[in-house]
């Protein structure tokens, strides 16, 4: 269960999270947390939150937003808005260390997944993307499908190929969340409609 104060790491892609918020403290409506990233570090993959907004507040640093495309420069100072299905990414394009504050409206189960897929980097699980392994991304990304999606291929697509993906990934063991990374986990909350 995540926890204010908690850190995580991603070794791979340069990102480090210390949750300010987390769901328990909020009921849900807010998960937030300080962002860090070196120079070049960026999320693993470019994605949409089906059902959250996800809003950002540079605090020191450049960071680079892509949405739908349209690239937009923030530094200290400036805020972004992502609108619940629109695909984004971001990466640090400053010579120092960027440091975000970033809010997801409403948390869903948003920090059990930075849990478990900084965990994985953290344990030598994730490729020099900072991905784990297809089936193991299947199971992941069908455990966390109301609170993120991969940016490509569409939404149903992802659906109709990670089924399979998943199911054979959960018959070699792989799961969702693990107790290693996620002591507590948080029950599957229906999002908003």
């Amino acid at each position: 269960m995540a926890r204010s104060g908690d850190v995580l790491e991603h070794p791979v892609t340069g990102e480090r999270i210390t949750w300010r918020r987390v769901a328990r403290e909020t009921q849900g409506e807010l998960l937030q947390g300080e962002l860090f990233a070196v120079p070049g570090g960026h999320p693993a993959a470019a994605h949409v939150h089906p059902h959250q907004e996800e809003r950002f507040e540079v605090l020191a640093g450049t960071l680079q937003l892509v949405v739908d495309g349209r690239q937009t420069t923030l530094e200290p100072g400036d805020v972004a808005v992502v609108p619940p299905g629109r695909a984004h990414t971001w990466w640090n394009v400053g010579d120092e260390e960027a440091r975000v504050l970033g809010d997801f409206r409403p948390a869903l189960r948003t920090e059990m997944f930075f849990e478990t897929l900084f965990g994985l980097a953290r344990d030598g699980k994730v490729n020099s993307h900072g991905l784990p392994n297809l089936l193991r991304l299947a199971v992941i990304m069908r455990e966390y499908d109301e609170e993120i999606l991969l940016a490509r291929p569409p939404a149903a697509v992802q659906r109709a190929l990670f089924a399979p993906l998943a199911a054979l990934g959960h018959l070699l063991g792989y799961r969702g969340w693990y107790p290693d990374y996620t002591s507590e986990p948080l029950a599957k909350i229906p999002p908003p409609r």
